[in-house]
């Protein structure tokens, strides 16, 4: 499945699977999305074939340490990690659910990271048992909870990422 980087052609597609997303996501406009993409230190897309051309199944934003960026989880991390990067959103269009986008998309932070941990949030209230199944098979353990502004109950994860030689 190929995963790249997002252009700005693909901010429109990006928006709308964002949204189709929420309540999983937060919701976004076309000025936070851009913010957050300048912001990011790693913006991907997974694509898959169409018709005529590809098309974009999901994608994911990722910041790093210094991010001008307001998340109460996102402060967490940065207040206790010296060298993380932070996934913020990861996203994939309903119709493309369930065929390892989402894994590929991980897999692909993991390979461009250069920092020591790989850092997350999941919903504890509202349970998301799904999600922390699939974080929990990809080797990241919870490192705090805490309740958030928008009225959950949050699993701080993290799992190391490889020495960077």
């Amino acid at each position: 499945m190929p995963v790249r980087l997002i252009t700005p052609t693909d901010l429109d597609r990006v928006l709308t699977i964002n949204q189709g997303g929420v309540p999983g996501v937060g919701a976004l406009d076309a000025d936070k999305l851009a913010h957050l993409v300048d912001e990011s230190c790693m913006t991907l897309v997974a694509t898959v074939d169409g018709p005529v051309d590809e098309i974009v199944a999901g994608f994911c934003l990722v910041l790093g340490r210094g991010a001008d960026y307001g998340s109460v989880n996102y402060r967490w991390f940065s207040e206790r990690y010296a060298d993380f990067v932070y996934l913020d959103r990861v996203a994939i269009a309903p119709e493309f659910q369930g065929r390892g986008l989402g894994r590929a998309l991980y897999d692909e932070v993991e390979r461009r990271a250069d920092a020591a941990w790989f850092t997350l949030e999941v919903n504890l209230r509202p349970r998301n048992d799904g999600s922390l199944l699939f974080h929990e098979r990809l080797g990241f353990v919870e490192v705090g909870q805490q309740e958030t502004d928008y009225g959950c109950l949050v699993s701080l994860m993290a799992k190391p990422l490889p020495a960077i030689s």
